[in-house]
């Protein structure tokens, strides 16, 4: 796994762009389908181009490693929704990128599930040993598969583990050519067809096994148009905002259709997320501090089970609160 992530995080790393400064009338912003949010509802309605007077090429990814591989690349200047785990892969590889805001919240829409046919649950768990594993490596979950199986005693060497997109894995899960899968969105929605998962999002969250998004993109992109990247994260908190407020089934039907879901699907998803308002992301609680000591933590946990060959000391230059502090006041 640990060769892979490499691979995958520094080979790409090496072709950062080193393009002079200049005014952006473009620029291409990463996201996931089946993963319902409010900024899909200004995404639809054009206000993301409005703000900004450029251009937005929304470009959909399976996993927050290739986000961050196609921001290495220069291909991608945003990521919106990009798991921790993914980034702290990237910025202890040493790719220079930050985080700007926190996109979500969601303990009970990432999760492990295993096969029906198997009747492991928590109370039997050792008996995975030996089984074999869909994981999307360098993901959100990732991390959360490190941790329960840290959590019940399963040695890692005891599994075999493969490397799959959640929708993949839940396919794979589906034909039985996998005993249980972690995953995420959509991808979890159809694992659960087929089994049960482990842990509840709240015993999780009792084990400090947190599950949060952020927005991210490169240092350079952000040192160079902070007014911009405000303007696009100004965006995105009101339509939090405007969510948190209504639960508006009209933006439901218009998120749900933006993230390639059906209704049922979308409302299904986005009851389990929450979005934390821009005020709330700039306290100690996220953004203030706190989600730079998780990412501490998420590291150090990657360290151990031999995924990536080393920590950064101190996360702390890896979060970017000034365009956030900036788009408060828009």
């Amino acid at each position: 796994m640990k060769k892979l992530l490499t691979a995958l995080i520094v080979g790409a790393s090496i072709l950062l762009s080193t393009q002079p400064a200049r005014a952006m009338d473009e620029i291409t912003v990463a996201y996931f389908l089946e993963w319902p949010m409010p900024f899909l509802a200004s995404k639809a309605d054009g206000s993301y181009d409005k703000a900004l007077g450029a251009k937005i090429n929304w470009r959909s990814f399976e996993t927050g490693t290739a986000m961050s591989a196609a921001m290495a690349s220069g291909d991608v200047h945003i990521s919106v929704s990009q798991g921790v785990p993914p980034f702290v892969v990237a910025a202890s590889a040493g790719q220079p990128i930050q985080v700007v805001d926190v996109a979500v919240s969601y303990s009970d829409n990432d999760n492990c599930v295993i096969g029906t046919n198997l009747e492991i649950d928590k109370d039997n768990v050792m008996e995975l040993k030996g089984k074999k594993v869909a994981v999307p490596l360098g993901t959100a979950a990732h991390y959360g598969f490190l941790r329960q199986m840290d959590h019940f005693g399963i040695p890692l060497s005891s599994l075999t583990v493969v490397n799959m997109p959640p929708p993949e894995g839940a396919a794979a899960l589906a034909q039985g050519a996998v005993d249980f899968a972690c995953g995420y969105g959509g991808g979890l929605t159809r694992m659960k067809e087929h089994g049960n998962t482990l842990l509840t999002g709240a015993e999780k969250e009792a084990l400090g096994i947190l599950v949060f998004d952020v927005t991210s993109a490169p240092a350079t992109f952000i040192s160079e148009n902070e007014e911009l990247l405000a303007k696009f994260l100004a965006v995105t908190a009101a339509a939090n905002d405007k969510w948190n407020a209504t639960k508006s089934d009209a933006m439901l039907k218009v998120i749900a259709k933006e993230s390639g879901m059906d209704y049922a699907g979308a409302k299904s998803a986005i009851s389990t997320m929450k979005f934390p308002s821009a005020k709330d992301q700039l306290s100690k609680t996220w953004l203030g501090g706190n989600a730079q000591m998780f990412m501490k933590g998420v590291a150090d946990v990657f360290v151990e089970a031999g995924s990536i060959d080393s920590a950064l000391p101190s996360y702390e230059d890896s979060v970017n609160t000034a365009p956030l502090a900036a788009a408060t006041n828009m």
